[in-house]
């Protein structure tokens, strides 16, 4: 059900961070606005490894421009990230810079392509069936577009350093600090005996070999 305050006619709440009201355009062809505001970061916002962490600040500086079809959003986004090396499992901070550009289409302009062309299905994140963002009641929700630029920036394998040697793969002592790290290259299982028998063989120095009974 629709909380307190929400228009019935739409699911997203007017309240939310990061929904925006795009009302004061007037749908006129050409009218611009400038937002400038900071958001609490959403759960999940970025990879396993890397992120901007839940409830941290994220600066957006935005414009909203009407046009024909809906409002195109324009804007970058700055956030602090945390997460860890992918090779020695040092933590990570570093900040990122994003950038976005997007085209939300008025709700009343889907519904007419979806009577001239069929059914047009919507799926959870405002997107109809051909991945067109669109507004309800002339409201956008930002979030997936700001998730999609953040996850699409960050590294695969997120590194504390270019060069980063890792960890050892046989104990796990991380290499950077002891960078001459090595072991012994292990016996071939097929080999051993022959050690075994090299070593009761070999007389030492100084000695000669015992004479075969």
């Amino acid at each position: 059900m629709p909380g307190p305050g929400s228009d019935p006619l739409t699911s997203l709440d007017p309240r939310a961070p990061l929904v925006l009201d795009t009302r004061e355009l007037g749908r006129r062809p050409g009218s611009q606005r400038e937002v400038t505001l900071t958001v609490p970061a959403p759960a999940d916002l970025g990879i396993d490894v890397l992120g901007v962490p839940e409830g941290a600040p994220v600066e957006i500086d935005l414009r909203l421009e009407a046009v024909v079809e809906g409002v195109l959003v324009t804007g970058t986004a700055t956030a602090a990230l945390e997460g860890e090396c992918a090779r020695c499992l040092d933590p990570i901070a570093d900040e990122i810079d994003v950038r976005f550009q997007e085209l939300f289409v008025y709700d009343d302009s889907r519904e007419s392509r979806g009577r001239a062309g069929g059914a047009v299905g919507q799926d959870d994140d405002g997107d109809d069936g051909d991945g067109v963002s669109t507004l309800e009641d002339d409201l956008l929700d930002l979030e997936p577009l700001l998730r999609d630029a953040v996850v699409l920036a960050l590294p695969f394998q997120p590194l504390c350093e270019d060069d980063c040697p890792g960890l050892c793969t046989e104990c796990g002592v991380r290499l950077k600090d002891d960078p001459d790290h090595t072991h012994e290259a292990p016996i071939d299982p097929r080999w051993a005996a022959l050690t075994t028998l090299e070593t009761e063989t070999d007389p030492g120095p100084g000695q000669s070999p015992e004479a075969p009974e």
